[in-house]
C-alpha cells in the first residue's frame, strides 16, 4: 500500500503531504483546488508520461515522492533490486519503498526507485504489481473488448490462468511449426540451388585438401625459391664469416684467440669473461651449421619445385576467391557436410514438420476449447455476482451478463467477451457502451472491481470521480462498496459527494488559498468538526449551515 505521498509545485499545489495508510482514503475539495493533481502525481510515480504543463506556474520543476509498504520478497522487490534500488526493512516480511519523480519546465523528467536513478519504464513495471487506477478514461476503456476479456480472466482466477497459459504455449508451438513449414516449402528451389552449390564447393575443397596456414607458408617458400641465388650468396658469405674452411680469419677462430689471450693474462676480472667468449664461439658454430643446412636446401631446390609451389598456390587461390580466405574455406569444409545433409533431407523434413504442425494444431484446438469452457463458466459466475452488486448499488432491476462468443483466433484465444447490461426490467441486455449512462457505467465498473477483488486482490485501488453522474441512495451504496473493498485492499478515491466520503476511514481535503496572484493548494487531514464542516460544504456548499451540518452528522453516523 502507499503510505505517504508528497507533492511540490504540481499544478496548483505548491506543497502538500498526503498521509494515506490502510483502509479507505477519500480526497475532497473545492472545484479547481487540485484534487485531480493527486491522481496526476500518483500517475507520475507509476510511470505515466511527463507533461511540462503539470509544473506549477513560475516554478522550475515539479516533484512527487511516495512511500510504499511492500513485501520484502516477490515481484516488486525483484524489480527494485534489478534497478539497483533497495527497500528499507520494516520487519521480516515487509519493507518501505521510496519512489520519486521530477519534471522540469521543459518536460524532461527524472525518476528514482529505492534510492537509485531509474527510467520511467521501471516505475510502470512496478505499477502493474502495486496499483489499479480508475478514472473517466478507464470507464471508457471498460467498453473495449480487450478490457472486458481482461476483467473476466482476472475473475476466473487460477483455473482460467492455467487454461490461458496452456493455450498460449500451444499457440506459440503451432505458430513456430507452421512458420518453419512455410519457410521450408516456400524456399524449396533456393534450398536446392544452395545444396548443389555446396556439394560442388565441398568436392573442390576435398580434392584440394588445404591445410591451415598453408597459403602463407607457400608464399614464403615461393619468395625464397624466386630469389635463391641472392639468398645463396648472402648465406654463404655469412657462414664464411662465422666458420671458414679456408685460412681466412672467422668468428670462431677469433673467439678462440680472444679466449686464450684472457686466460694467459692471469687476471680474475678478465678470466671471468672467458666463459662468455666461449659461449660466443659455440653460438657462432651453431649458426654456421644452420646456414650450411639452409644452403643445402637451396641447392636441392630448383625450378621444378618453384613450379610445383606456384601450381599449389593457384589451387589454393581458387578456394580463396570462392570463400574469401583459406580459413573460411576450411570452415565450410568443417560445417558443410551437416548443412548439406540438412538440405538433402528436405522431403523428410517437410513430412515431419507437417505431422508436427498438425499435432500442434490439434493441441491448440483442445487448449482453445478448454479456455473457452473455463471462461464460459467464469462468465456465468461473474455475471451473477456483479448483478447482485448492482442491486446493492441502487440498480435493483439491473442485470449484467458476460457472454463468451466466437472471435478470430489470436494469442488470447478464440473468444470474444462482451459485458451486457439490462438496466431495467424487460430490457434486452446490450453492450455496456450503449446501454449504460455515465453514472451507471461508474457503478458497473465498481461492482466488477468489488467482485474481482474476491479472487484477484490488488494492493491499492485509486478511483478518480467514480461517483460521477450519481447521487443520493446510489452514492451511499458506492461509498459502502468502496469501504467493503478497503477490507482487502487499500482504496483511494477522489470524490465530490459527501455520501461517498462519509464511508472513508481517512478523509483528506485539498484546500485552496489565494493571495491575489498565485493560487496554491495544500492537503489537510480532517477529523471531528473539521470533517463535519467539509461534509456540510459537499452537501450544500456551506460549511456553517445547521441543516447541512446535521445532515453531515447523520451521514457519518450511517457510515460508522
Amino acid at each position: 500500500m502507499i503510505e505517504e505521498m508528497r507533492l511540490r509545485d504540481l499544478g496548483v499545489i505548491a506543497e502538500a503531504v498526503l498521509p494515506m495508510g490502510p483502509g479507505f482514503t477519500a480526497i475532497t475539495g473545492e472545484t479547481g483546488a487540485g484534487k485531480t493533481m493527486v491522481v496526476t502525481g500518483l500517475g507520475l510515480l507509476l510511470g505515466a508520461r511527463a507533461d511540462s504543463g503539470a509544473v506549477r506556474a513560475g516554478a522550475a520543476q515539479a516533484s512527487v515522492a511516495g512511500v510504499w509498504v511492500v513485501p520484502s520478497r516477490g515481484a516488486v522487490a525483484d524489480t527494485v533490486a534489478d534497478a539497483g534500488g533497495e527497500l528499507e526493512p520494516l520487519d521480516d516480511a515487509r519493507g518501505e519503498l521510496y519512489v520519486s519523480r521530477t519534471i522540469n519546465a521543459e518536460g524532461r523528467s527524472r525518476a528514482s526507485v529505492g534510492g537509485r536513478a531509474a527510467p520511467a519504464g521501471v516505475l510502470a513495471e512496478l505499477a502493474e504489481s502495486l496499483v489499479v487506477v480508475h478514472g473517466q478514461s478507464d470507464q471508457l476503456r471498460l467498453r473495449s473488448a480487450a478490457a472486458q476479456r481482461e476483467a473476466l480472466d482476472r475473475f476466473g482466477g487460477q483455473e482460467v490462468a492455467d487454461a490461458r497459459e496452456a493455450y498460449t504455449e500451444a499457440w506459440e508451438l503451432w505458430r513456430t511449426r507452421a512458420a518453419e513449414l512455410d519457410d521450408l516449402t516456400g524456399h524449396r528451389e533456393q534450398r536446392r540451388t544452395e545444396a548443389d552449390e555446396l556439394r560442388a564447393a565441398l568436392a573442390l575443397i576435398e580434392s584440394t585438401d588445404p591445410q591451415p596456414g598453408e597459403d602463407a607458408a607457400l608464399a614464403e617458400r615461393a619468395d625464397r625459391l624466386a630469389n635463391a641465388e641472392e639468398l645463396r650468396q648472402a648465406a654463404a658469405l655469412a657462414r664464411a664469416a662465422l666458420s671458414s674452411e679456408d685460412d681466412e680469419p672467422d668468428v670462431t677462430a677469433l673467439a678462440a684467440t680472444a679466449s686464450r689471450a684472457l686466460e694467459r693474462a692471469n687476471d680474475p676480472e678478465l678470466s671471468a669473461m672467458v666463459e662468455g667468449i666461449a659461449e660466443l664461439g659455440y653460438r657462432a658454430v651453431d649458426i654456421a651449421g644452420r646456414l650450411s643446412a639452409y644452403l643445402a636446401d637451396l641447392d636441392e631446390s630448383g625450378p621444378q619445385e618453384l613450379a610445383a609451389v606456384e601450381e599449389r598456390r593457384a589451387a589454393l587461390a581458387a578456394l580463396v576467391r570462392a570463400h574469401g580466405t583459406l580459413d573460411e574455406a576450411l570452415e565450410v569444409w568443417r560445417t558443410g557436410s551437416d548443412r548439406l545433409a540438412q538440405l538433402d533431407d528436405d522431403d523428410d523434413r517437410v513430412a515431419r514438420l507437417t505431422l508436427e504442425r498438425d499435432d500442434a494444431r490439434a493441441a491448440l484446438d483442445a487448449a482453445a476449447a478448454a479456455l473457452t469452457a473455463s471462461r464460459t463458466a467464469a462468465a456465468a459466475r461473474l455475471g451473477a455476482a456483479v448483478t447482485d452488486e448492482l442491486h446493492e448499488l441502487a440498480m435493483p432491476d439491473a442485470r449484467l451478463e458476460v457472454v463468451v462468443g466466437e472471435a478470430a483466433e489470436s494469442a488470447h484465444g478464440r473468444d470474444e467477451i462482451a459485458i451486457l447490461l439490462a438496466p431495467h426490467p424487460g430490457a434486452q441486455p446490450r453492450p455496456v457502451s450503449r446501454s449504460a449512462s455515465g453514472g451507471e457505467l461508474s457503478r458497473v465498473m465498481l461492482a466488477i472491481e468489488v467482485v474481482i477483488a474476491g479472487t484477484d486482490p490488488v494492493p491499492t485501488f485509486v478511483f478518480d470521480e467514480v461517483d460521477a453522474g450519481i447521487g443520493g441512495a446510489a452514492a451511499i451504496e458506492v461509498g459502502r462498496r468502496l469501504a467493503q473493498l478497503s477490507r482487502t485492499s487499500q482504496v483511494i478515491a477522489v470524490t465530490h459527494l459527501a455520501q461517498v466520503a462519509a464511508f472513508a476511514s481517512n478523509h483528506l481535503s485539498v484546500v485552496k488559498t489565494s493571495d491575489g496572484s498565485v493560487t496554491a493548494s495544500s492537503v489537510q487531514a480532517l477529523e471531528g468538526t473539521a470533517r463535519e464542516a467539509e461534509m456540510a460544504r459537499l452537501l450544500s456548499g456551506m460549511t456553517d449551515s445547521d441543516a447541512a451540518l446535521e445532515h453531515a452528522r447523520e451521514l457519518l453516523a450511517l457510515a460508522g
